[in-house]
């Protein structure tokens, strides 16, 4: 699967214009943020934000710059998941979550060193991957975007647990991004 793809699967899924009382996002096109739009020169309302804008800062903020891009070359199914995780939750979210999955599967550092949980890959995130895939193999890369799979859900009954009005997304949250198996 390629970012074109991931790109266009976010934006099917997302959709137009909403600005849902309940979200805390605010006016929001194809997914994006009128903050992450702003933050990224967009001045005009969001219902005239483009769809080529939101490609552009999918690519630039959710792929690139936490370096998705390298995940995908030893991971591709586990950074596509990091990717739409990073798109609902943030990228920093997404790698800290790789992270610290990395560093619970390690066997208590024989497998590799752990690594610092931080918000974009890092040579140490790509070594603790290879190490990784080359004792578990592919099962390796399952078993991981299970463990990353398993935080985001936590995460999601928290956010409705501590603001109730989020219970109103959690059954699209856990069916369109923990269910949905690639």
């Amino acid at each position: 699967m390629d970012i074109d793809s991931l790109i266009d699967e976010v934006i099917a899924r997302e959709g137009g214009y909403s600005n849902h009382p309940a979200d805390r996002g605010g006016p929001t096109r194809f997914g994006i943020t009128q903050a992450v739009a702003r933050a990224q020169g967009y001045a005009g309302d969001m219902r005239a934000f483009s769809r080529a804008q939101a490609v552009a800062i999918y690519r630039k903020l959710y792929w690139t710059a936490p370096g998705l891009d390298r995940i995908a070359h030893h991971a591709p199914r586990l950074a596509a998941e990091l990717f739409d995780t990073g798109v609902n939750m943030g990228p920093g979210v997404a790698t800290n979550f790789l992270h610290r999955a990395l560093n619970a599967l390690n066997r208590g550092g024989s497998d590799y060193a752990d690594i610092p949980v931080a918000p974009t890959v890092t040579p140490d995130t790509e070594k603790a991957l290879a190490a990784l895939m080359a004792r578990r193999g592919r099962q390796g890369e399952i078993i991981l975007l299970r463990a990353v799979e398993a935080l985001q859900g936590e995460r999601y009954l928290r956010l409705a647990e501590q603001r109730p009005a989020n219970e109103a997304f959690l059954y699209g949250w856990l069916s369109g991004r923990i269910a949905n198996t690639r």
